[in-house]
């Protein structure tokens, strides 16, 4: 009796492993190779612990189990209950950097390390600064901007 609760177990988990590889986890990762592993070690089981008719008939029941949820998950979408649908189309700074100019100075919001933000002019910018860690509240000047990237370089009192 507890051959068949290990056979079945192998199997069951190696297939739920597979089915969300495929959903859950794009590409090949190691879940998918865990789900296969244990899969194939169930259906090795069978044909120590059984005849081989019942392993060849475990082996052709895994297999059509196997295709068949492939083919369930596939043709009902089912995937895409679990999908990101919204895009995200905004820019950071974008159509604010134009009320810059290179030589602005300003100070610190957050911690740059190296991103972070700046207020220049009243208003609060995401910017990289090129020292790599910047405190808050430091003076800094914008020494770059390019495609809405605002460079910044720390300034000493």
């Amino acid at each position: 009796m507890i051959e068949w609760l290990i056979v079945i177990s192998l199997i069951t988990f190696g297939i739920v492993l597979i089915v969300a590889e495929v959903i859950f986890v794009p590409g090949t990762t190691i879940v998918g190779v865990l789900g296969l592993v244990f899969l194939v070690l169930g259906v090795y089981k069978s044909f120590e612990y059984f005849n081989n008719v019942i392993s060849y008939s475990i082996l052709a029941g895994t297999s059509v189990l196997f295709v068949g949820m492939l083919y369930y998950v596939f043709t009902t979408r089912v995937w895409e209950k679990f999908s990101l649908k919204k895009e995200i189309k905004s820019k950071f700074n974008k159509g604010m950097s134009d009320v810059l100019s290179v030589g602005d100075v300003g100070k610190t919001i957050s911690t740059l390390k190296p991103i972070g933000k700046a207020e220049f002019n009243n208003k609060v910018f995401e910017v990289k600064s090129l020292g790599g860690y910047v405190e808050p509240n430091n003076k800094v000047e914008i020494i770059k901007i390019e495609n809405n990237q605002i460079t910044i370089k720390q300034v000493n009192n």
